[in-house]
């Protein structure tokens, strides 16, 4: 999730430049991002949110078993003890749901109450119910904190003259979802 979100932010130069100015104004004296200062970071954490919905860290949520009898969801029929896959990745993407679903804009999240936390379906990388996965409050934590840290220390950029547009974003599936080409950039000391 890390290295998506690093993606996403040195593809977008004024998403990057927006997320480090709102670090730089909220730690004060301490010179150091710590865990209550997240709450004070709506930027940030539409950065994260806009990163979970373009890229969930399981592109397909745990198979879920059907009823005991056929039902019909959304207008599809599923038979009797069917196995059900959501695709969280494609919900991320689906133009019914999202202006510009293909487009990284932490923007959309800032007016918006929808979080990740399985409440809101439109977004469930994690996914909802008595299936949520247990591990989310660690991973809101300490993605949060860690892209905060790397962000308020450093500003970023490509190696050897790459520009923006040449950054890889294609993905490699499997039960989890990452870049299937790692992302190189390199730290500056602000």
């Amino acid at each position: 999730m890390i290295e998506w979100t690093m993606a996403e932010l040195v593809r977008n130069p004024k998403e990057l430049k927006k997320v480090r100015e709102e670090l730089h104004q909220v730690p004060g004296k301490e010179q150091q991002i710590e865990e209550s200062h997240i709450s004070k970071l709506p930027f940030l954490r539409a950065v994260v949110k806009e990163t979970f919905r373009l890229h969930p860290p399981a592109p397909l949520l745990l198979p879920h078993k059907s009823p005991q009898e056929d039902i019909e969801l959304c207008g599809f029929m599923v038979p009797k003890n069917a196995q059900v896959l959501v695709n969280v990745w494609g919900m991320g993407r689906d133009s019914s749901i999202w202006t510009n679903p293909n487009e990284f804009m932490p923007q959309r999240f800032l007016e918006s109450n929808i979080d990740f936390r399985g409440n809101d379906f439109e977004l469930i990388p994690f996914g909802a119910g008595r299936r949520i996965c247990p591990g989310l409050p660690l991973a809101f934590r300490s993605v949060h904190i860690v892209l905060a840290s790397l962000l308020y220390g450093y500003d970023w950029k490509l190696p050897n003259e790459l520009e923006a547009k040449d950054i890889d974003m294609s993905e490699k599936f499997g039960i989890t979802l990452h870049k299937a080409q790692p992302l190189q950039i390199i730290p500056i000391k602000s």
